[in-house]
């Protein structure tokens, strides 16, 4: 049997949550061409969704590699407190590219419109909380938008 002849269900999106993360000034640690390494305390932020709304908090970590070409790695871990006591930790990897000037621009804390440049995580969730485990069985993706002070993301639940 070949693989075209297995009717699979399609990928559809579910709104899961909206996140706005506050992070500290970035830590410039560097490293060889191309995979310079950069760190952000994140101090904050906020999740707001139907089935889940929270506070993040302090002393969750977003480590970034630059790489040779301008694109820019992410990998973050932080938890979060929902609204209604439980903890839940996200962790995501992601990416965020574009044209140097807007890079340039969003470097420097610049307005810029989201549409101007590349940027998409992929967080995963871990809880004991029985309220909220089955977000350990969720795969999700994210679009991100950078302001000065951290991101927002509009993550989606693949269903």
């Amino acid at each position: 049997m070949t693989g075209s002849a297995i009717a699979l269900p399609p990928i559809a999106l579910r709104p899961l949550v909206s996140m706005q993360v506050a992070v500290d000034a970035l830590l410039i640690v560097g490293g060889p061409h191309g995979a310079g390494r950069r760190v952000g305390t994140i101090s904050g932020g906020t999740l707001d969704g139907e089935r889940l709304r929270g506070a993040i908090l302090g002393g969750g970590s977003d480590w970034q590699t630059v790489r040779g070409d301008g694109a820019i790695l992410l990998e973050a871990r932080i938890v979060v407190r929902t609204h209604d006591g439980a903890l839940i930790a996200i962790t995501y990897t992601g990416i965020r590219h574009g044209l140097p000037d807007v890079m340039a621009r969003l470097g420097r804390g610049e307005p810029v419109d989201p549409a101007d440049y590349y940027f998409r995580i992929v967080p995963s969730f871990t809880t004991s909380d029985p309220r909220y485990e089955w977000l350990n069985r969720v795969v999700a993706i994210g679009t991100g938008h950078r302001f000065a002070d951290g991101p927002v993301y509009h993550i989606d639940e693949i269903v």
